[in-house]
């Protein structure tokens, strides 16, 4: 999740009951650290123990020091869309930033600009329009339905489309900086950035330590709409899919009493869906509006990988599932005070 502050000067950010903490611009990470002469698991790795709260501090590249053999690491192998589409309305310009897939031509969508009409189209290159056909999930998402379907809309928008880029990135960097290595099946409009840190060399050494990778997917949608609006878990469809081979390696593990660590917050509420859903993990398919929060029980996952998240936002409650509020706060000002960065070209922590 992304720290919202278009004027740079850092902001201020409250949860119930908790004190404020300032998260200075300078830990913003605006610049992915490939281009900083790095390896993407050079990122700091903050691992918090959820029992004790204690905290140390390593990079990402060690991450085969804190698991075991026999743990399984499940990973979302959705790729990243451009979902970013620069259109007209009449005279004025707009920006519609996609959501979801809802049928092989439409989409819900946030779209921004000067104004937007209701009714009446909006023109993209090659001819392409979209009509808006009424409100999305939540608001101020809406339905729009494209004059192209299926492959020939997605043609379109990786051809035409950028991908989403909130104020505090300011270089317009390529689509591949927004992908993980190992992103198969596109779908997602924001990057599911907990995975973003892995290399092919890390997932090597991973496995030769006899660590378990398991492929799930989710689809994730926006994860914000501006002017302070976040969307809410249970307004905010995503499309998932669990296969057969994800399932058998992770009871694999669980069957041996070995861990699972889930990389991101769409990993846990894809397996946690279908914990709720059949009471049992099994190979599924849908989608899930499944709210994770400090009252929920965690049915199968232990742990988890994940960047640093906003109070504002609801993958911060997810946290609280795996470790109390007071913790959690103590964990994220021990990552302030060591400079760790934000956002999705950021620093990681690991929940175990």
């Amino acid at each position: 999740m992304k720290l919202r502050n278009s004027s740079g000067s850092g902001v201020t950010v409250m949860n119930e009951s908790a004190r404020a903490f300032h998260i200075p611009s300078r830990l913003n990470a605006t610049t992915p650290i490939e281009l900083q002469g790095l390896e993407r698991d050079d990122v700091k790795l903050m691992v918090l123990n959820r029992e004790t709260g204690k905290c140390d501090h390593s990079t990402f590249k060690r991450l085969p020091d804190y698991l075991d053999e026999g743990d399984v690491l499940v990973l979302n192998n959705s790729r990243t869309l451009p979902a970013s589409l620069k259109g007209k309305q009449g005279n004025r310009n707009v920006e519609v930033r996609l959501s979801r897939r809802r049928a092989k031509n439409t989409w819900e969508a946030l779209v921004l600009g000067d104004f937007h009409q209701a009714g009446k189209h909006i023109e993209f290159p090659q001819g392409v329009t979209g009509r808006v056909k009424g409100e999305g999930s939540e608001r101020p998402l809406i339905q729009l339905e494209f004059n192209r379907s299926g492959s020939e809309l997605m043609d379109f928008i990786f051809k035409y489309g950028e991908p989403v880029r909130y104020e505090y990135i300011h270089d317009p960097w390529p689509l591949d900086f927004y992908q993980n290595v190992y992103g198969s099946v596109p779908g997602s409009v924001e990057m599911a950035s907990a995975g973003r840190a892995f290399t092919w060399r890390l997932l090597q050494d991973l496995q030769d330590k006899g660590v378990g990778i398991g492929f799930i997917q989710l689809h994730a949608g926006l994860s914000y709409y501006g002017s302070d609006q976040w969307p809410h878990p249970r307004n905010h469809p995503e499309d998932y899919l669990i296969g057969s081979e994800a399932v058998m390696e992770i009871l694999r593990a669980k069957n041996r009493g070995k861990r699972l660590i889930a990389v991101g917050t769409t990993v846990v509420r894809a397996l946690e869906t279908v914990m709720t859903a059949y009471g049992q993990l099994q190979p599924a398919e849908g989608i899930t509006n499944l709210y994770i929060s400090g009252d929920t029980p965690l049915r199968i996952v232990d742990g988890l990988i994940t960047g640093l998240h906003e109070p504002e936002a609801s993958h911060l409650d997810l946290l609280k599932a795996f470790i109390s509020e007071e913790r959690l706060k103590d964990a994220y000002q021990t990552a302030l005070d060591k400079n760790y960065k934000w956002h999705e070209f950021g620093d990681m922590n690991l929940i175990l």
